[in-house]
C-alpha cells in the first residue's frame, strides 16, 4: 500500500466515511515508505557538516545522498550542476531572483498561467513581460516566441511553469528551451506541479533543449513539509555573494574579509532542514523506482474516468480541456452553476468527506482570464478581497489527482459533484452559514496527541 489514510472522518450528520484527498496539487500526503524511512532517520539525525561524531557523519552522508538523488531525479549533471536546499519552491525562485543581479530595465518573460510564486518575485527585480494563453488557457507558443524575439536585447530569463496548477496543461519545455537559448536567455522551469507526475530530464549543458534552472518542493511529491530545491549550474552560484549569509556559508572570516564556501554550502545559510531534505530525497527515489511512466499511466486513467463522468453532469463548467491526454496532468477545475465555489468545496467535504481546493489557487490573473472577468470586475473583486471578503470573490473548484488515488475515489467524487449539481440551491443554503466540520470533529487530539 502506498498510503494509509489516517482515519475515517465524522461528517456533520454523525456518519463516518473514509477521507478522500483530491487536493494533491496543494500538498500530497507522505507515502508510507517515505514516512517509515523518515521516522527511522529521526532516531539518528544530527547537525550536518564539520561534525566528527558518528551521528553527524551519518546525517551528513544522508543529507548529501538526498542532494544526489534529486540531481538524478531530474537528469541534472553531477559535475556541472548543484542542488541547493531551500524551504519550498517559492523560496527557490526568490533565491534565484536575488542572485541574478537584475536591473529595473531588464526583462524576465513569464506566462499568463503562472503561480504567484513565479510572478511576484520577478516584479520586484525587473520588467515582467507575460506570454499570452489562448481561450482554453494553454500557452500561446507563437506569442512567447514573438515576445522573446522582441525583448531579446534586455532579456535575462525566461521563467515558465512546467505544468499549470489550475488546468493541468503541460508546457512544451523542449521548444521553449530552444526559443530562449536561440536569443541567449536561460530558462527556469517551475516544476512544483510537474515533478511528481512526469519524468523530467534537464538535458546536457550546451544542448539547445537544456533546462538551465529547475525548482520544486517535497510537499507536492509525497514527502513531508519543509524542503524544496533549486537546481542550476554550479558555476553560476560560484560567482557573487549569496543572498543570505551566516553560518555554513564560509571557508574563512576575519574582521575585514570573508572567503565564501563553494556552492551549494555557500547558498545554504544556517542549519539546514536535514530531515526535510532526506525525506524529499527518499520520495524522489520512490518515484524513480515506481517509474514515472507508470505514475503517468495510472493518473491518466483516473483523469479520463473523472472527465467522462463530469462531462455528463448538467450545469457544470469545465475549464481548460475537457478531455484527458498526455499533455495535461490530473488537475481539473470546474464550477457548478448556482453554487459558489466556496460552498461547493464545503459541501464536498461535508457530504462525502472529499477534500478539494477552491478559489484562485495562487494564480489570480490566470483564473480571471479563464472565467472571463472584465477589468472593472477584476478591480471590484480585488477591493472586496482587500477588505477580507474572500468568500465573495469568483473562483473555481479544483480536483487534483495523486499517485495514491484510485478509481473508487474518482467515482465517489463524480457522484458527489453530480448530487450537488442536481440541487445547488439546497447545498448553498445548507453550507452558507455552516462549517462542514465542527470544532469537536476537527480537534487534532482525536487523531494525534500534541
Amino acid at each position: 500500500m502506498l498510503f494509509s489514510y489516517p482515519r475515517q472522518i465524522q461528517l456533520p450528520d454523525g456518519s463516518m466515511l473514509p477521507f478522500i484527498n483530491l487536493d494533491n496539487a496543494a500538498s500530497t500526503q507522505s507515502l508510507d515508505i517515505v514516512t517509515q524511512k523518515t521516522a527511522e532517520f529521526l532516531s539518528c539525525y544530527a547537525s550536518v557538516h564539520r561534525g566528527s561524531g558518528f551521528l553527524s557523519r551519518l546525517s551528513t552522508r544522508a543529507f548529501e545522498e538526498a542532494r544526489r538523488r534529486l540531481l538524478y531525479f531530474v537528469g541534472a549533471s553531477f559535475e556541472l550542476d548543484t542542488a541547493i536546499f531551500v524551504k519550498n519552491t517559492t523560496e527557490a525562485i526568490n533565491k534565484l531572483a536575488n542572485r541574478l543581479n537584475l536591473q529595473p530595465d531588464d526583462v524576465v518573460i513569464i506566462s499568463e498561467m503562472e503561480h504567484h510564486s513565479n510572478d511576484l518575485p520577478w516584479r520586484k527585480k525587473a520588467r515582467v513581460v507575460k506570454a499570452r494563453v489562448d481561450i482554453s488557457g494553454a500557452l500561446d507558443l507563437d506569442d512567447l516566441c514573438s515576445k522573446i524575439r522582441k525583448h531579446a536585447a534586455r532579456l535575462k530569463l525566461v521563467s515558465i511553469t512546467g505544468a499549470s496548477n489550475v488546468t493541468g496543461y503541460i508546457n512544451d519545455l523542449r521548444t521553449i528551451a530552444r526559443l530562449a537559448h536561440t536569443y541567449g536567455a536561460p530558462l527556469l522551469v517551475d516544476a512544483a506541479q510537474l515533478a511528481p507526475h512526469r519524468r523530467i530530464h534537464m538535458m546536457p549543458h550546451g544542448h539547445p533543449e537544456h533546462l538551465d534552472f529547475i525548482v520544486f518542493s517535497g510537499h507536492k511529491m509525497y514527502a513531508p513539509f519543509g524542503s524544496g530545491v533549486l537546481i542550476g549550474p554550479r558555476q553560476f552560484f560560484q560567482a557573487g555573494d549569496p543572498d543570505y549569509s551566516g553560518g555554513g556559508t564560509v571557508r574563512s572570516v576575519t574582521n575585514d574579509s570573508v572567503i565564501w564556501a563553494p556552492p551549494p554550502e555557500k547558498e545554504e545559510a544556517g542549519s539546514p532542514n536535514v530531515v526535510g531534505a532526506v525525506a524529499m530525497g527518499i520520495a524522489a527515489e520512490v518515484l524513480s523506482q515506481t517509474g514515472m511512466r507508470q505514475v503517468m499511466l495510472h493518473e491518466q486513467g483516473l483523469l479520463d474516468t473523472l472527465l467522462v463522468r463530469l462531462r455528463r453532469i448538467p450545469n457544470l463548467t469545465l475549464y481548460g480541456s475537457a478531455f484527458a491526454d498526455p499533455t495535461r496532468l490530473g488537475v481539473v477545475a470546474f464550477n457548478i452553476q448556482g453554487l459558489h465555489h466556496f460552498l461547493a468545496a464545503r459541501a464536498l467535504a461535508g457530504e462525502a468527506g472529499i477534500s478539494v481546493r477552491n478559489g484562485c489557487f495562487c494564480a489570480h490573473p490566470y483564473v480571471h482570464r479563464l472565467v472571463n472577468m472584465s477589468p472593472p470586475d477584476i478591480d471590484h473583486y480585488a477591493n472586496l478581497a482587500g477588505q477580507g471578503k474572500l468568500a465573495a470573490v469568483p473562483g473555481m473548484v479544483r480536483i487534483s489527482i495523486g499517485l495514491y488515488n484510485n478509481v473508487n475515489d474518482i467515482e465517489k467524487a463524480a457522484a458527489a459533484i453530480a448530487e450537488l449539481a442536481k440541487d445547488p440551491q439546497h447545498y448553498a443554503e445548507k453550507y452558507r452559514y455552516t462549517e462542514p466540520f465542527s470544532e469537536l470533529a476537527t480537534d487534532p487530539r482525536r487523531f494525534f496527541k500534541i
